[in-house]
């Protein structure tokens, strides 16, 4: 049991990615606290997936965006379990469209949500670690971070940002024995890809190497490792999930 006694915060975890990193780190002894917006009943099903591996698990609605709302969150997580060992950064969503359509509303929508909430959360988690002098950040981001996607800047945007917060703040607690990392996953198929029409998945598959999609477990994989003390040594890095896609 790799986590064992330790506990981890994971936003945007009723359903998908989320939810795989979830019941990942659960699986290996962590205590589990989580964050949704507005799937309550994804969310009491996902609380209860935890529970099954005998730890304790949190659901908390909230807006992840939110700044004040997510300090809240840190301390009800921190009344209850006392510490928070992992953070991982998943609450995300997409506004697409081609930069010279996009709305104000659109981009800002992206920002806050996917780099405002990472923001957020590490400042509110930071203190605690600090206190610990020990701790495991990991930022979800995109490979659309890396190398950009057509139709989706403000994603993009969103994404690489993700990875300039990673490096910087590594740079910043390291010494505390804080450790920030980023994962990058490609096409990962969840609910929201299962609705593409067939020859776009097939698309996109034959443009990978592996020539396949992945699914949330890879991503939760590696999500474990690096929330492990297997990566003690591993910090500042962005580990992409997606069959090579961005090689």
């Amino acid at each position: 049991m790799m986590l064992e006694n330790k506990t981890a915060l994971i936003t945007g975890a009723s359903r998908g990615i989320g939810k795989a990193i979830a019941l990942k780190l659960a699986s290996q002894g962590a205590s589990i606290a989580f964050t949704y917006l507005k799937s309550e009943d994804a969310a009491m099903e996902t609380k209860r997936e935890i529970e099954a591996y005998g730890v304790q698990a949190l659901a908390i609605a909230s807006d992840a965006s939110d700044f004040e709302s997510s300090g809240k969150v840190v301390e009800q997580v921190l009344a209850q379990f006392s510490r928070i060992d992992i953070l991982v950064n998943n609450a995300g969503i997409t506004r697409d469209g081609l930069l010279m359509r996009m709305g104000e509303e659109q981009w800002d929508a992206v920002l806050s949500a996917n780099l405002k909430s990472a923001f957020n959360y590490i400042h509110a988690v930071i203190p605690a670690m600090l206190k610990n002098r020990s701790g495991s950040i990991i930022n979800i981001s995109s490979v659309v971070g890396i190398h950009g996607n057509a139709g989706q800047c403000n994603y993009s945007a969103s994404k690489a940002g993700l990875i300039g917060l990673a490096k910087s703040v590594a740079q910043e607690v390291g010494s505390r024995g804080i450790r920030v990392n980023v994962v990058a996953p490609g096409f990962i198929k969840t609910d929201m890809t299962a609705n593409m029409p067939p020859e776009m998945i097939k698309a996109w598959e034959n443009s990978i190497p592996l020539r396949r999609g992945g699914f949330p477990e890879d991503v939760a994989n590696v999500c474990l490792f690096l929330a492990s003390d297997l990566s003690s040594y591993v910090s500042g890095q962005v580990i992409a999930v997606d069959g090579g896609m961005a090689m």
